[in-house]
């Protein structure tokens, strides 16, 4: 999968567990639907995809009881990096 995430251009600090790729676009680690939704939509300049590096408790597939830890979701892309959308 390394070689994957690294074709796809995932800056190896993002790297997550999981790894696809939709309309174009790569989707690294547990990140909401509604902030790929809001990616599809929008469709942002110079962003290669999203990442939600690690796997903190709440964010999909992570719950766990009513625990939950803040995290960001990163917008990366030849042009750098930017919060993309926060949780919770």
């Amino acid at each position: 999968m390394g070689s994957v995430k690294a074709d796809k251009g995932v800056p190896s600090d993002l790297w997550s567990c999981h790894t696809m790729v939709i309309e174009g676009y790569v989707i690294e680690g547990h990140v909401p639907a509604e902030a790929i939704s809001k990616l599809l939509r929008e469709r942002p300049a110079g962003v290669t995809g999203l990442a939600v590096p690690g796997m903190p408790l709440g964010s999909p597939g992570m719950e766990y009881e009513n625990r939950v830890q803040p995290y960001d979701v990163i917008a990366f892309g030849p042009g750098g990096r930017t919060v993309f959308a926060s949780y919770p």
